[in-house]
């Protein structure tokens, strides 16, 4: 039989579901330990993972989002691969998203972050934060319970990050529904191509491209408005696929990890006894809760790295194109760094220097709107309530609760979480508001149609045919090649395929032209009938 330590972390459902006493038997190997068979090395300690954390100039965060078991797509040679890195960018999964970023452009592309989360700004989302949070708890507890991760959770911070982009009102109950189809990131039991046209980046990034060009050519007093025209620190204007990229992750990063927090949060309320009444008598402890959930429960388990040159983790020697797979779990629960690191403590000194959130020039960058969002809706959950349960009859009773969680290598976080919600007595859960999502979508402003277009014999036309549609027919797909070189391969193309040409054009004017799109017309009304 396998050796706990040596069992595959990225596709054993076991250990992903519960991972802590496989991170021990890892731990009992070393701070730094390569499993048996393996081609990476994995941090369990906390001061070695802050060392490579803080490391930038060694360590290459290329690998963030694809884990350190995946393959490189070359082959290292030498004792600095920064340039072979570079020249393989594109063949890493989201290479070029920011969270896979190294050097200037990570730089570059962080100060645009940064305008988003500023105190300013997270003071003018909080009223939106409270609004809401107050409706979908007041809901929930006047309803005597309720599932909370998809119920609240995932609304809840999909709508606060849409309100902090400034999302279209039209726009935001469909970013509300592609959150909700998808599995988590490194989801064992399915994680979607990040390639994949269905995929939710790729649907985002489609609306994203239609944000951004319409901000470049018509600037309004908005938020996506700054975001699409912002410069970088060293006057350039960033290129369009740049700020695309940068919304549609920036939109997508944080609805798992910020939801899950919530569920994890929530979990030990409930089941530490007598916590939640010390929180009701005192809600200023609410954030030291937070972080200490954060240390126990984070969303995030684990990042990668890849040495980029020769180097060092402690008094080992670490050759450039070796991966490493930092335990962000582990390192929290080190005993070497806590003190009974495995117990919850509100009163734990210096509570606030876990690595939940990473460190140095990758910490996250939501981390302060993450605790806004828990702390206002664990304030409301625990006004309206005199008492919060998990409810026995989907989790068995205390002491013996059947939780499921996500099979993910990345994300640790329930997949459902049933409560039970007792009303605080006299608490008045009637609410003469308007509902902040009613209010909204009464806001939409009227889309203007698509320019018309003529039809093709074949069913085709750049007016009433979607690019995928087009794409997939070997035909269609040869007029546009003809007319667009480049087109069909174009990496940005999958963020349009739910468009037509003429939408399209819209944001490309210059290059789909009423002539060349009358051409592709006329080309597509001589195809067969489809």
């Amino acid at each position: 039989m396998t050796e706990l330590a040596d069992r595959d972390y990225f596709t054993d459902h076991e250990i992903l579901v519960d991972p802590y006493a496989y991170f021990e038997a890892v731990r009992s190997k070393g701070q730094v330990y390569q499993p048996q068979g393996k081609d990476y090395l994995m941090v369990m300690g906390f001061e070695e993972t802050l060392e490579i954390m803080r490391n930038s100039d060694d360590f290459s965060a290329i690998i963030g989002l694809q884990g350190a078991s995946a393959p490189l797509p070359f082959t290292p040679h030498g004792s600095d691969i920064t340039d072979q890195i570079e020249a393989h960018r594109d063949a890493f999964h989201g290479g070029d998203l920011l969270v896979n970023l190294d050097d200037n452009p990570h730089l570059q592309l962080r100060s645009l972050v940064n305008r988003l989360f500023t105190p300013s700004r997270l003071k003018a989302n909080e009223a939106f934060i409270q609004a809401f949070s107050d409706e979908l708890v007041r809901d929930a507890v006047a309803n005597g319970g309720v599932e909370l991760v998809r119920t609240i959770a995932t609304p809840f911070v999909t709508l606060v990050i849409a309100d902090l982009l400034g999302i279209p009102a039209e726009d935001r109950q469909k970013f509300m529904d592609i959150i909700e189809n998808a599995p988590p990131p490194g989801n064992l039991d399915g994680e979607l191509d990040l390639n994949a046209e269905d995929h939710p980046f790729m649907i985002m990034g489609g609306y994203f491209a239609q944000y951004v060009a319409d901000r470049r050519a018509n600037p309004r007093e908005d938020i996506l408005s700054e975001l699409s025209n912002a410069l970088y620190p060293d006057g350039t204007l960033p290129d369009e696929m740049a700020i695309i990229k940068l919304g549609m992750f920036m939109f997508g990063a944080g609805q798992d990890t910020s939801a899950k927090l919530l569920g994890n949060a929530v979990r030990y309320i409930v089941d530490q006894p007598g916590l939640q009444d010390r929180l009701r008598a005192d809600p200023k402890l609410i954030p030291a809760l937070i972080e200490e959930v954060l240390r126990l429960e984070g969303s995030t388990k684990q990042t990668a790295r890849l040495a980029r040159r020769d180097t060092r983790i402690g008094d080992l020697a670490v050759p450039a194109g070796t991966k490493i797979m930092l335990s962000i779990a582990a390192a929290n629960r080190d005993p070497a760094r806590w003190e009974d690191p495995q117990a919850f403590k509100l009163d734990r000194p210096k509570i606030r220097e876990h690595v939940a959130f990473g460190r140095s020039a990758h910490t996250c960058a939501g981390a302060p709107l993450a605790r806004v969002e828990v702390r206002i809706i664990l304030e409301k959950l625990l006004q309206y309530t005199s008492d919060i349960d998990l409810d026995p009859a989907v989790h068995g009773p205390r002491g013996a609760r059947k939780l499921n969680f996500e099979p993910s290598f990345i994300i640790r976080g329930l997949s459902e979480l049933h409560l039970k919600l007792t009303p605080a007595e006299g608490v008045d859960l009637s609410s003469t508001r308007p509902s902040v999502i009613q209010k909204t979508e009464a806001a939409a402003a009227p889309v203007a149609p698509e320019a018309p277009a003529p039809v093709a014999s074949s069913g085709y036309s750049t007016g009433g045919t979607k690019l995928a549609v087009l794409l997939a027919d070997p035909g269609a797909k040869a007029v546009l090649e003809q007319h667009f070189p480049g087109i069909t391969t174009d990496k940005r193309i999958g963020m349009a395929k739910s468009m037509t040409l003429r939408a399209i054009q819209k944001f490309a004017p210059g290059q789909f032209t009423n002539e060349t799109l009358e051409a592709v017309d006329r080309d597509l009304a001589v195809l067969p009938a489809a």
